[in-house]
């Protein structure tokens, strides 16, 4: 876990839309630590769910474990520090969840 994501989420700037954000996230963190996982209505908007890597070495099993056959546990709470959630909607409202 090499960066410091508060850092970067103190100094966003304002965002009017969901693609302004996401350009801005993705321009911060790169396609491979930026990634969107789904999309629903949330209080009335489209709400767009990311997650923001920080530990990819840890990330990606994890995520691959989904879509294997074989049972996956989760042994060490390491896994959840991999990453943190975005939310962004429609309109640009960020909410971080670290």
């Amino acid at each position: 876990m090499d960066q410091d994501f508060t850092v970067e989420y103190g100094q966003m700037p304002t965002f009017h839309s969901h693609e302004e954000a996401r350009s801005w996230f993705k321009e911060q963190f790169g396609d491979n630590r930026f990634l969107l996982r789904l999309s629903n209505m949330k209080d009335g908007k489209r709400t767009y769910f990311y997650h923001l890597v920080k530990d990819p070495e840890v990330y990606k099993p994890y995520m691959e474990s989904f879509s294997s056959s074989v049972k996956h546990e989760i042994t060490h709470f390491d896994t959840f520090k991999s990453y943190s959630t975005i939310e962004i909607t429609e309109d640009g409202e960020v909410i971080f969840q670290p």
